[in-house]
């Protein structure tokens, strides 16, 4: 059986083309007519293979590497073996990415997952829906009353849109994924899985036990942002979760309700943001990091994974641990629990 090739290039680049788009320079004008076509990491390489160098713990691949091109910094070029084009920029993993884009434009959005190029008659579609043209809508997808959905947005399988929901042109709702109480901008994606608008977790003590807090906010989901499977946004209690222009969520995480994150942020998996908690602009956060409610993180700051957050954080700062404290202050304390370690092992075997 011949193994699936599921992203096939667009077309065939030269390595002068690629010097261009990238603004990366060619060492060796001889070499501005060979092909690439495909991509690949430095340790595999192959025939019409572009690959890349970045740091200088990579450059010890260079002595057996086998590719048709590859980008590097000026210190690893001279490690080159020949044979090779060797495109020479400051930045080789950004400019990688960038030709990585131009071969595999729909390795970018998600395509549909049945094909279908408009609205699937195994749709279920309430009559007063608003869909513009050129959205499509495939088999099992479920669209509520007075729901909208914008041109060249794509509705997966099995996905739900719940009544009055709005997502935006261009956007992506994957399979299985639910979308309720929600306003979605243009261009955002939501992958396999993602539940977006439930309530939150709102419960009072009450005389026979835990009593529902009623949460009638909405989840506002800007521009351009990107929201992994199996991720779940809670929409509000009363005022909105919302979530900001280009931020990209990653797998497996918790937005609670009333969180409010900034333009440009990047979460990584396995995070938690409980109730009320405020990102700034721009923050971004290791994987499993937990943030206690009300906390306020400032523009900028980035947090280690596994951080435990109970207090504000300041824009800008960086801070690690259980619980989170700057950075420099972390590492002191886990050196010096280190060394008290290292000296109690050394005394007791002293003793003996």
């Amino acid at each position: 059986m011949k193994e699936p090739e599921f992203f096939a290039p667009a077309r065939r680049f030269q390595v002068s083309e690629i010097a261009t788009l990238t603004g990366a320079r060619l060492v060796d004008s001889a070499h501005s007519d060979v092909a690439v076509a495909r991509l690949a990491p430095a340790s595999e390489g192959g025939e019409n293979t572009l690959v890349f160098i970045d740091g200088k713990r990579n450059t010890a691949m260079l002595g057996v590497l086998r590719a048709s091109a590859v980008l590097c910094s000026e210190e690893a070029a001279s490690q080159v073996p020949p044979g090779i084009a060797i495109l020479v920029t400051s930045k080789p993993q950004q400019a990688f990415a960038e030709v990585a884009r131009l071969l595999f434009p729909a390795a970018i959005r998600p395509q549909p997952v049945t094909g279908e190029t408009g609205i699937s008659a195994h749709a279920v579609i309430a009559p007063d829906a608003v869909l513009e043209e050129g959205a499509v809508v495939e088999a099992g997808a479920v669209i509520g009353a007075g729901a909208a959905i914008g041109r060249g947005a794509v509705i997966a399988p099995h996905a739900v849109i719940g009544a009055g929901c709005s997502v935006g042109r261009d956007s992506y709702i994957g399979p299985n994924a639910t979308v309720q109480y929600a306003v979605l901008g243009d261009r955002v994606i939501v992958h396999p899985g993602a539940q977006i608008g439930q309530d939150g977790f709102g419960f009072l003590p009450g005389a026979t036990g835990l009593e529902k807090n009623p949460q009638i906010g909405r989840v506002i989901i800007q521009n351009d942002v990107e929201i992994g499977s199996n991720t779940t946004v809670d929409r509000g209690a009363l005022s909105d979760t919302v979530i900001g222009e280009g931020t990209k969520i990653d797998n497996l995480v918790q937005v609670a309700h009333n969180v409010r994150i900034g333009r440009g942020c990047v979460i990584a998996g396995h995070c938690g943001l409980s109730g009320s908690v405020t990102l700034g602009d721009h923050v971004m956060l290791g994987g499993r990091v937990g943030i206690a409610d009300h906390i306020a993180i400032g523009d900028r700051a980035q947090l280690a994974a596994s951080s435990g957050v109970m207090t504000d954080i300041p824009a800008g700062e960086r801070w690690a641990g259980s619980p989170a404290q700057p950075m420099r202050q972390a590492f002191r304390e886990i050196a010096a629990l280190r060394s008290l370690a290292e000296g109690k092992r050394k005394g007791n075997k002293s003793d003996g």
